[in-house]
This record gives structure tokens, sequence and C-alpha cells, in this order.
């Protein structure tokens, strides 16, 4: 846990180096250098292949930009991220978002405790792994892939899954800032809370919670917190909880010794997502309660949660099936094809609407696979602006669409 105070420069950076930055619009740099094209401070990208991206001056690493850099954003392959930490070490930055993944989510845990113990040599608040970024509206600030951008506000949440950003996001709510904590490899809930405690324009904090660590700590920071604090807590079952280990590496403990620490931090615990934001919630009908049930979802959070929800309901499920955040319509196709999708199971199909989702795409590759195989599926298009269309498309085939979870 990191002191009070030391995280400023997360949402209110003047520079912030961009790197795996790229020219190409399939990879996450492409995608972070445009959501940043609005940002109010100055944007450095960073590639060793190129001069120009974006119509803008790339360097080869952060050491050879001559001035300070307040904020680096890290995009590239796993096995590179170690050598650009030491990088940010020597250039002395002090805030870094690790958006790779990768890491222990992947078994890889040796990899990011080598990764821990730079930050810590170089004194680095280290944000991630395996994170969506962060968002701040009053700085036009964005390094998530949520398709919409948001309004300001006075809600600040803090997640430990990204793609649930992107179906909040996608409602018209007011935002006072957001925050991926990822594998949480380093900064964890404990400090963002103290942060977002300290923020004039946060009134009220949201929670997405798969663990904690620091739980005295998290205690303290709440209980000292004027602000209202909600939580939604995924891993209630032991399914759900397993659906969180390949999610972002966590194991979630025994939930009522969660709720136990919720009443003590004088936390309020609710059940949805829908509920923390006031969004207007759907009755969720599922048919076929007898078969198992196989979930498909682009969000790892998204398919924890589901799981939760429906084996509380009495449903028999199956460990999520995650495409992550790139998924393509035709990643969705390939899943609906795959041999474990077998005649008597029936399907949920989950999507948030993050940058590379293809909703009205992935719609129709589900009304063929509906068609071919006469299969039962149950659509949760999680959202209101970007899967209009698709919801239009799911329901015309008369396959069941929900919005919101």
């Amino acid at each position: 846990m990191k002191k009070e105070g030391s995280l400023k420069n997360f949402f209110n950076p003047k520079t912030i180096a961009v790197v795996g930055a790229s020219n190409n619009s399939k990879k996450v740099g492409n995608v972070l250098m445009k959501k940043l094209s609005n940002f109010k401070g100055k944007i450095i990208p960073i590639n060793i292949k190129h001069k120009k991206i974006l119509g803008k001056e790339t360097y080869p690493s952060v050491t050879k930009y001559p001035e300070k850099i307040d904020l680096a954003v890290i995009a590239i392959p796993a096995k590179i991220v170690k050598k650009i930490l030491k990088d940010c070490g020597n250039k002395q930055i002090k805030n870094v978002i690790v958006i790779s993944a990768g890491f222990s989510e992947k078994g890889n845990k040796k990899l990011e405790q080598e990764i821990i113990k730079l930050a810590k040599k170089y004194k680095i608040n280290l944000l991630g792994p395996n994170c969506f970024g962060i968002a701040n509206p009053y700085l036009n600030l964005d390094t998530t892939f949520a398709k919409s951008h948001v309004k300001k506000g006075d809600i600040a949440f803090i997640s430990q899954s990204g793609a649930l950003w992107s179906y909040i996001a996608d409602f018209s709510k007011g935002i006072s800032g957001f925050v991926s904590l990822g594998n949480m490899a380093d900064l964890s809930f404990t400090d963002f809370i103290n942060h977002f405690n300290k923020d004039k324009k946060t009134k009220k904090i949201i929670l997405y919670i798969e663990k904690l660590k620091y739980g005295k700590e998290f205690i303290k920071a709440c209980k000292n917190s004027k602000k209202e604090i909600i939580a939604i807590k995924a891993g209630k079952t032991e399914k759900g909880s397993k659906a969180t280990i390949s999610h972002t590496g966590s194991l979630a403990t025994d939930f009522e010794i969660y709720k136990g620490a919720f009443k003590q931090a004088h936390v309020k615990l609710v059940n949805s997502l829908s509920e923390a934001f006031n969004i207007k919630k759907e009755k969720i009908k599922i048919k076929e309660k007898k078969k198992k049930i196989i979930i498909i979802t682009n969000a790892g959070g998204a398919g924890a949660l589901m799981t939760d929800l429906l084996i509380e309901q009495g449903y028999i499920v199956d460990k999520p099936i995650d495409l992550i955040g790139t998924a393509s319509a035709e990643d969705y196709k390939d899943a609906l094809n795959n041999s474990k999708i077998k005649k008597d199971n029936s399907i949920i199909v989950i999507l948030t609407p993050q940058t590379m989702s293809e909703p009205e795409k992935t719609a129709r590759v589900i009304v063929d696979f509906k068609k071919q195989n006469k299969k039962y599926i149950t659509a949760f298009f999680l959202g209101e602006k970007s899967i209009k269309k698709a919801k239009q498309i799911l329901e015309k085939n008369n396959i069941p669409c929900f919005t919101r979870i």
C-alpha cells in the first residue's frame, strides 16, 4: 500500500508516454493513442520502429525523451515489460500503468513478482498488470478501451474488471474518475479509496471486488471516508470464485468473511452494478434450468458475476469461456463452434462494448448459429448506446437480449 496523496499524476498528468504506440488499428497501442487524442496534456508515443505515429513525433524509448514524463502507459508483450519498467525507473517516472496481460492470471507468477521487485526498487507506483487503465473526464483523460466517453460527474469507480467499465460507460452516468486494478501487483483498492476520499469532485465511490489485499487497511480507509462507498462482490459461489482466477489471478475467499469486513468498514454491499449505479433493472429469465449453461464472454468480470447469479438461482453452470476484451465477431463464432458446446447445453453470450467489439456482427453470428444448431441462446449485450442495433437484430430473431447485470 502506498502513501496517501502519491497518486495524483495518475489522474492529473501533464505528460503521458504511450509505450507500444502503434499505427496499426488492430493494436492496443493504436486504440490508446486515439482515446488520448482529446487529452488536455501532452502525449509522447514510444515505438522503436517508427518516427511518427498518428502524426506525432515518436521516441524509441522513454529515456530518449528530453523532458519530464508524469505517467507511462505500457501496452506491449508481457516479456518486454521488465525492460520498459527499468527504463521508466531510470527516467524517474513514478507512475506506470501496465495494460499488458500474461502475468499471474495466466499462471506466470514469477514474471509478476519480477516487475513488483522493479517497481519497489525504483519507487514506482504500478497499476496492473492486466488492467484497463484509468479515466478522468475532467481532463479528457481515457486510457481504456470503452467504446463510449463518459460525462463529468461525482461517482468514482474502482474495479478489478476493466470491461465492466465499458458496460457502465455506455450509460449516461456522470463520473469523477475510473481505475481498473487488474492483478493488483502493487496498487490496490485501499490506495485509490484514499485518493478519492481526498478528491473534492467525488461524492460516491463504487467498488467491483474479486479479492482484497490489505484487509485491515481497507477497513480503515473505508471507515475514515466521509463519502458513501458501495461494493459489488464477485466470487460469492465456488464456481464464481473459480471464474475470477483466470480473469485477474484472484481466488476469492469465503463470501461470509467479506460480508463481515464490509459491515465493519461501513461499506454498502449490493447485488449488481445496475443497483450500484441506479440503472433500471431488468427481469432476467433464462429457460432450460435442468441443462448445463455455457457462458461465452469478452469480460471476465461479467462472466464471474453471471456465474454467481445463475448458481444462486439454481442453474448448472460451467466455467465461463473468456475471450478477453479484444474479441471480434469471428472469435465469438469460433467459441460457439467449439466442441465444448454440446447438444444438451444452453448458451449465454455476454458482450461489453469495447473498442474492438463488433456488436452487430456478433449478433448476426449468434442468429446464424441458432438457426443452424437449434440451440437455446440468451444474449447479454451490456450497455445502452453502443448495443441498440445489435439488440434489435437479436430480438427480431427471437433471441432474448438483456442489457444490464
